[in-house]
């Protein structure tokens, strides 16, 4: 890796459920950040890092920003507000539609304030017929000026050579960040803590989603190396939902258990025994503490 390379940080920002952590997870070609269709799936600023022959890039996938209700919601839109001022370019992820909501005029006046350049990225473009995306393009313009406006798939990886293209010609010139073989700054615990709350999202109905939090307490390998045991609580905010949680006969939380070891065994490329509880920890959504306990960067508010 020779000559003059580009290295810098690229926020990928959007209401929820427009597909940044999907994206994202396609550019570095390795699942990292979680997905569901619920919103607020993503909690934390996840750091990605992408590196080729042109340099680097360190993504930056952002919850969704929304109107906090709580003081989980209040630090998710604060982490959301630094990371636009520490980007070097600003990806704006949005779905393929003439309407533009509140919330994306909302967002639009954010981003206009941006230091950096803001690139569209409409995504999931194989929903809808090529003519309608000019369309949808000639609207959000009128929102804001755009430094670049790059279409995509995240789901079928379409267009996305391009949008790189977009990204490095934004990107100052200088040293790798990271060294060739970093994909993330998440410990391995943190993730296998999120595959766990991906799990749970995925399978439980849309109102208890918003109150779990997953916190594992003990990931040991054995002796041969071969197999690792990991103990996770599911947290939630009332009785009612742990039983939903743990469901008829616990036959939710063992479905839940399933879907997580799998996935869990091909990220740590081993043999995992996963034992999962319930508990209640009522109003932790509203407690400093609790959420620093279960891995929520409090020093970045």
């Amino acid at each position: 890796m020779e000559g003059n390379r580009k290295s810098g940080f690229a926020a990928l920002v959007g209401r929820p459920n427009v597909g940044k952590s999907t994206l994202m997870n396609l550019l570095i070609g390795q699942k990292i950040a979680i997905t569901s269709n619920k919103p607020q799936t993503t909690r934390n600023r996840i750091q990605t890092v992408y590196t080729e022959e042109r340099g680097q890039i360190i993504f930056h996938d952002t919850p969704g920003i929304h109107r906090a209700k709580n003081r989980l919601g209040e630090y998710m839109v604060t982490v959301a507000e630094r990371t636009l001022s520490e980007a070097d370019v600003i990806l704006w992820l949005v779905e393929p539609s003439g309407y533009i909501g509140a919330g994306e005029r909302q967002l639009a006046e954010r981003l206009a304030k941006a230091d950096a350049p803001v690139v569209l990225v409409i995504n999931k473009i194989d929903r809808v017929k090529k003519e309608e995306i000019l369309k949808f393009i000639d609207a959000y313009r009128e929102l804001l000026e755009f430094a670049d406006i790059v279409p995509v798939s995240a789901l079928r990886a379409e267009n996305t050579d391009r949008l790189l293209d977009v990204i490095f010609k934004y990107l100052p010139e200088g040293p790798m960040y990271y060294d060739e073989d970093t994909v993330t700054d998440q410990p391995e615990r943190q993730i296998v803590a999120e595959i766990v709350r991906e799990k749970a999202l995925r399978l439980l109905n849309d109102e208890i989603p918003h109150g779990i939090a997953v916190e594992v307490e003990r990931m040991k390998e054995r002796p041969d190396g071969r197999l690792i045991d990991i103990e996770a609580t599911i947290v939630c905010e009332r009785e009612s939902h742990k039983g939903i949680i743990i469901g008829k006969q616990g036959a939710m939380l063992k479905n839940i258990g399933t879907k997580a070891r799998i996935e869990m065994e091909e990220l740590l490329e081993r043999r995992v025994n996963l034992r999962l509880w319930v508990k209640i920890r009522k109003d932790w959504r509203d407690s400093d503490s609790m959420m620093k306990n279960f891995g929520y960067r409090m020093d970045e508010l």
